[in-house]
């Protein structure tokens, strides 16, 4: 028994370690697809679709004949009496008797068949469940775009957070020598203290920084984990670095990409709103229609004092019946009209929505163009600068411990130096998520 108990807990050890052990190595572009078939949002809008579709079968059931069957048994506790005249049965006139005409317990059983022959509201259904599925098929598109776009800026923010570490640590590594070096130095006196002082100040912060970069990129890879669908604790290697995603995202020819409005995801699904409150009209009109349906039942009936339906000698009665229903509005003191009155206000609010929704698309496009190219201009000046920087900061180091510059203008250095590092990761971060965003403003699809 312990041995079967120890296996056990060594299996559930074992299951607990793999999950927590998994691990995943993905390039930006594995993460796309990836995110694409397993995010969470994605899986909730495919199941968007599905529901759709059986929202789809279940307004065409409707037209479509209607089985159903009924079986009922009766039990007279105090059989009903019915009073007759008398004299009918040879009594007295003006007298009555007391009879009652049916047996202490019944049993029935009924199939009916009904039919839907016309109605303008069904026709309208079907035509409103279609664009219904329409309107989810492009939710799920746009979705995925969503979901590209979530998953670049996480993958980019992880990849920031890497090489913001790595600066981070080779500055901590350069300003630690100097530190012990000007140290040294003033023990000898042959500097200020103040010196010492202040690059120990920058040490500091620098080393202040990088344990807020390490907490941060340990919140960038949760994030990145969720915008992919995983559990947060998934191991993931990136196998793309920052400067080959930068440069593979540069491609000027997008700037020049004609944008078709009518193409786009967001405008698509205004129009498909407009065709929904067009139906929603229809629909209101369609109630002053009248409605036909049919219906054919066939039964049967037994009667007895007693229990014995279930006897092969018991009669059952038989029965059929077909029939026809017209329901014919007449009037409905202004009612219907009021309806429609108020469906029509909503399709011209619809078309509002659709010229708001194709002038703003536009707008946004432009912009997406703008700020994509400003981010390669601030990569490229951003990538110049930050050399400019490191060289003016080694000078103005050997100027110092020459004795021939101050610490302030080695502080000077440093700190643009350190400023100018922080610009370039930034920048190369901006040129991968402004095309993203230029992506999705053009509508351009996934590949």
């Amino acid at each position: 028994m312990k041995k079967t108990i120890l296996t056990c807990i060594s299996i559930c050890f074992f299951l607990i370690a793999s999950a927590q052990e998994k691990s995943m190595n993905l390039s930006l572009k594995e993460a796309i697809n990836y995110a694409i078939e397993n995010s969470y949002n994605t899986k909730a809008s495919k199941n968007d679709i599905l529901g759709a579709k059986q929202k789809v079968w279940e307004t065409t059931a409707t037209g479509l004949p209607q089985i159903s069957a009924a079986v009922g048994y009766q039990n007279w506790l105090k059989q009903q009496i019915t009073l007759i005249p008398a004299e009918l049965f040879g009594g007295t006139a003006g007298e009555f008797a007391e009879v009652n005409f049916s047996t202490k317990q019944s049993a029935s059983g009924t199939v009916t068949l009904n039919q839907l022959l016309f109605d303008g509201s069904y026709l309208v259904g079907l035509q409103a469940s279609k664009t219904y599925l329409k309107i989810s098929k492009q939710a799920d598109e746009k979705t995925q775009l969503v979901t590209r776009e979530a998953v670049i800026n996480a993958y980019g923010n992880v990849l920031v957070s890497e090489n913001s570490i790595s600066i981070l640590e080779g500055n901590i590594k350069i300003l630690q020598k100097n530190y012990d070096d000007a140290k040294k130095i003033y023990e000898n006196g042959l500097n200020e203290e103040e010196d010492v002082e202040q690059l120990e100040i920058t040490l500091g912060n620098l080393k202040s920084q990088l344990n807020s970069v390490l907490r941060l990129k340990d919140i960038a890879y949760k994030m990145l984990n969720l915008s992919l669908g995983n559990s947060v604790g998934t191991k993931l290697t990136l196998t793309d670095s920052l400067d080959s995603l930068t440069e593979m995202n540069i491609d000027l020819g997008l700037i020049s990409e004609d944008f078709k409005y009518n193409d786009h995801i967001d405008f698509k699904i205004a129009e498909n709103d407009r065709e929904s409150k067009r139906l929603l009209v229809k629909l209101e009109q369609s109630k002053a229609l009248p409605t036909l349906s049919a219906y054919v039942n066939y039964g049967y009936n037994a009667y007895s004092e007693s229990f014995t339906f279930l006897d092969s000698d018991q009669n059952y009665f038989g029965s059929s019946l077909l029939g026809v229903n017209l329901n014919i509005p007449i009037f409905s003191s202004l009612g219907r009209s009021s309806r429609t009155k108020q469906a029509k206000i909503e399709l011209e609010t619809a078309d509002i929505r659709l010229e708001e929704t194709k002038q703003r698309l536009t707008l946004l496009a432009e912009q997406a163009k703008s700020e994509y190219q400003l981010s390669i201009e601030d990569y490229n000046t951003a990538k110049k600068n930050v050399g400019l920087a490191e060289r003016i900061e080694k000078k103005q180091r050997i100027k110092f411990f020459e004795g021939i510059s101050s610490s302030f203008d080695l502080l000077q250095a440093q700190n643009q130096l350190y400023s100018q590092q922080q610009n370039y990761i930034q920048s190369m971060l901006n040129v991968i998520a402004k095309k993203a965003t230029l992506e999705n403003a053009l509508n351009l699809p996934i590949k």
